[in-house]
């Protein structure tokens, strides 16, 4: 059934506009008295077609049951901006893989080193590569792919977690000897191509974070932040 997604829905009358409206009608030819479902706060709303035109679909709520996909934590990506296309593959496999939130920031060793201005005329792309990563995993949110920060505000947020993990290669505990009973929030922070400078690892964990140390194997930037999310999907019980 086709999925579609809505960041505020009203039961007795659900309203698809837009690019949606014009796919539902047009390429995809559906008609009054079709279902579809339709993703909003972590549940799934099997609605049928009132009444539709190019630029709105008006929907009746059949049930509504929670999202079987969505996991049972919540996990926020800080990802290290890396070279080239990276972000766009990590962003598509880490939504895939269940986290709610990427945050994309700046570090000393980023040789991707974008203003803020030339990012955010990325960011309507970037969050159409995790819309369809969402739906094609069957989500039943659509996670954010927030602006970029800098090194300090990615300072600041971590501490809003209920836990902070910092993969890093210079040592730390395996992910077996993190404590992650009761967390619902959970911040992991991924370097670029350069890993981390010491004195930012220094100030990560003076913020709390733990650090992470995946192995003697050399993760490529892409490859980390995916590896640490199977994980701790299956640390808890989600994967």
């Amino acid at each position: 059934m086709p999925r579609f997604f809505l960041e505020e829905l009203d039961e007795s009358d659900v309203v698809i506009t837009g690019p949606d409206a014009r796919h539902i009608g047009l390429s995809l030819r559906m008609r009054v008295g079709d279902m579809l479902t339709v993703c909003a706060y972590g549940r799934d709303y099997n609605c049928r077609i009132r009444s539709i035109t190019p630029e709105e679909v008006h929907l009746e709520v059949c049930s509504s049951t929670v999202c079987a996909a969505e996991p049972t934590v919540s996990v926020t990506l800080y990802q290290a901006m890396p070279k080239g296309d990276k972000l766009e593959q990590i962003i598509q496999k880490a939504v895939e893989l269940g986290a709610v939130r990427i945050v994309p920031v700046l570090t000393r060793r980023c040789i991707s080193r974008p203003k803020p201005a030339e990012f955010t005329k990325k960011l309507s792309r970037l969050q159409k590569i995790s819309q369809s990563a969402a739906k094609q995993a069957g989500r039943g949110i659509l996670p954010e792919i927030a602006p970029m920060r800098s090194f300090g505000e990615a300072c600041q947020e971590i501490q809003k977690a209920d836990k902070a993990i910092l993969l890093y290669e210079g040592g730390g505990v395996r992910f077996s000897g993190v404590d992650l009973q009761d967390c619902r929030n959970i911040a992991l922070i991924v370097g670029s191509e350069g890993g981390f400078d010491p004195e930012e690892a220094r100030k990560l964990q003076e913020q709390g974070a733990v650090p992470v140390w995946l192995g003697e194997r050399i993760l490529r930037c892409e490859t980390a932040p995916l590896a640490a999310i199977s994980i701790l999907m299956h640390l808890t019980g989600n994967l």
